[in-house]
């Protein structure tokens, strides 16, 4: 599978079946099985724009009674883009637009909600070169990357958004939003609060 840009790798990520399986699929085995969640797609974004000449970066959003959502980052002309797989709508490709990191994750802060109707985006960490675990084989094995790859991502350092006060005073998303972002989603892949 060759890709040209960023955006057909992303073409690719929205074409395949998004997966609410309870397992880590390496870029091969997304590839073989068409088939991925957000941390497997952004593994896969960056084994591809790796071939691109781009390092293999990934990103971790945290998010408050909601999943956490990883994406694959790029840059043109120093400015930050990001490709992703979600199972809602508006979690997945940004145009290398952003001058900062904090500018790119806030550009999903809107969209970014639980099914409480609450904007759940929190923090977000600082990237994760994924060649630091080349000698695992993160592109073409499986076993080690929740051990070592999401392990990693959970410890990186993680950059607040929003003060406590902030956070007190967001008011919930409006239903014709909250309905539009979750067109075409899985229900079996969405967040289910305890």
């Amino acid at each position: 599978m060759r890709f040209t840009s960023p955006r057909e790798i992303q073409d690719f990520l929205d074409a395949i079946a998004y997966s609410s399986d309870p397992i880590y699929r390496s870029p091969a085995r997304v590839a073989v099985d068409r088939r991925a969640h957000c941390v497997d797609g952004a593994l896969f974004a960056a084994a591809a724009l790796r071939r691109l000449g781009e390092p293999p970066r990934v990103l971790d959003m945290r998010a408050h009674r909601d999943d956490d959502h990883v994406i694959a980052l790029f840059q043109r002309r120093g400015r930050w883009g990001a490709v992703a797989k979600s199972n809602v709508v508006g979690l997945r490709y940004r145009e290398p637009v952003y001058l900062s990191l904090r500018e790119l994750v806030m550009s999903y802060f809107e969209v970014y909600y639980n099914l409480e109707g609450e904007r759940s985006l929190r923090s977000y960490s600082d990237p994760v070169d994924l060649s630091a675990f080349d000698a695992i084989a993160w592109e073409t094995e499986d076993d080690r990357i929740e051990p070592v790859i999401v392990a990693a991502l959970d410890a990186a350092p993680h950059h607040e958004l929003m003060s406590a006060e902030m956070i007190a005073e967001l008011t919930p998303l409006d239903r014709r939003s909250f309905d539009a972002g979750l067109l075409g989603s899985d229900a079996a892949g969405l967040y289910k609060p305890s």
